[in-house]
């Protein structure tokens, strides 16, 4: 068994304490080969979209996190997609939601999730999508990059929900009779930094995006996690995670939250943050990357990190010790990206810079596709990379 978590369940209903990850935590990680994914090669990259790359991926969802199953088995899922670009990275500034089927045989492509000029931003970047319970029509969270029609793409970022009913169309799924676009969290400046007050470059960009869905199974409560940025930071480094909860009584209005995990002074970015729920404790997991740690700190490898505790608001304890779950193997360190747990603890991420050593310095080779898909195992503070499929 894993190490025992602090009891905390005297504390008061509404005690909320930042968990810090701390250089120290970091500093003790050491070879990263036990935590390593397995190599990807060429014959891992089967495009799952024609003539377009994809990077962030997410099933729908049902409320209670399990992936929603169409009658045949197969899945639905949403991934950034863009066209192939020299530079990957300019693939940020071209964004779109696209619903993509799995089945057993592989993926099909379905379009852009949204119709054109329906999401507020420039561009449409990550989220979560929850299927109502009679599988009908569903709600996306998101998040709109820059605004609509503007000349340049700029990095202000707000996160926005929608609804959408499940139909078909052609023998395949469709999503349509989009409506009830609007604002779920409004950014509170005194909790998070506004993205637009940051700077512009790859890695250094501050963050209000990435709304992950996540419903209580012991209270009920409905939360979003989200990547966020800490005000009044005297750091460059001041990546958090952000949280909201739903009002009680209320279907629609969240009431944003002090951060649940602070990397200020160690980190830039903690990506994509979401949580499950495993033998009576929550999991709460992020992705960043080798470049968006302080220089000046302790540097961990680009991978997935999570921690531990037995309630939402707090006692957050770093996995292993340390935070790190999942690393890139040291012979191609940036190869995936985007780690994604499920509740039955499989793991999705995408392709990145894959096939090149540390020392590489020259063009990227941006792979645009769905990694193997990895299993954990889960055992109180400890996770363990388990197989890949």
């Amino acid at each position: 068994m894993g190490p025992t978590l602090p009891d905390i369940s005297a504390m008061p209903s509404d005690h909320q304490h930042m968990m810090p990850w701390r250089a120290d935590h970091v500093a003790a990680i050491g070879p990263v080969a036990p935590h390593a994914a397995p190599l990807i090669g060429r014959a891992d990259l089967g495009g799952a979209l024609p003539d377009l790359g994809l990077w962030d991926a997410w099933p729908i969802q049902n409320g209670d996190g399990s992936i929603f199953r169409l009658p045949d088995g197969s899945s639905l899922w949403m991934a950034l997609a863009a066209p192939w670009f020299d530079d990957p990275d300019d693939r940020h500034a071209h964004a779109r939601i696209h619903l993509l089927l799995r089945r057993a045989s592989g993926w099909r492509a379905l379009g852009p999730a949204m119709p054109d000029g329906f999401a507020p931003g420039s561009r449409e970047w990550s989220g979560s999508a929850i299927m109502d319970d009679d599988g009908k029509a569903l709600t996306l969270y998101f998040t709109a990059a820059g605004t609509r029609g503007e000349a340049q793409p700029t990095f202000g970022q707000r996160l926005f929900q929608a609804r959408a009913r499940l139909a078909e169309r052609d023998g395949a799924p469709h999503l349509t009779d989009w409506r009830d676009l609007r604002e779920s969290v409004v950014l509170d400046d005194s909790l998070y930094m506004d993205p637009l007050s940051g700077g512009g470059g790859i890695g250094t960009i501050k963050a209000f995006r990435d709304p992950g869905y996540f419903r209580d199974p012991v209270t009920g409560e409905a939360w979003l996690f989200f990547t966020g940025s800490r005000a009044g930071s005297a750091s460059a480094f001041n990546g958090v995670i952000g949280a909201a909860r739903r009002a009680e009584g209320s279907e629609d209005r969240w009431r944003i939250m002090p951060p649940l995990i602070s990397a200020d002074g160690l980190n830039n970015e903690l990506e994509r943050p979401h949580v499950i729920r495993h033998d009576g404790l929550y999991y709460l997991f992020w992705s960043t990357q080798a470049h968006v740690f302080n220089p000046a700190g302790p540097i961990g490898p680009t991978g997935l990190y999570g921690m531990v505790s037995d309630r939402l608001q707090d006692g957050w304890r770093p996995l292993n010790g340390t935070g790190l779950v999942i690393a890139n193997p040291p012979e191609a360190p940036r190869q995936a990206y985007s780690w994604l747990v499920l509740p039955d603890l499989s793991v999705t991420s995408f392709v990145d810079d894959w096939g090149h050593g540390a020392d590489h310095a020259g063009p990227r080779r941006f792979g645009g596709t769905f990694a193997p898909f990895v299993t954990l195992a889960l055992d109180g503070t400890r996770a363990i990379l388990k197989d890949a499929t």
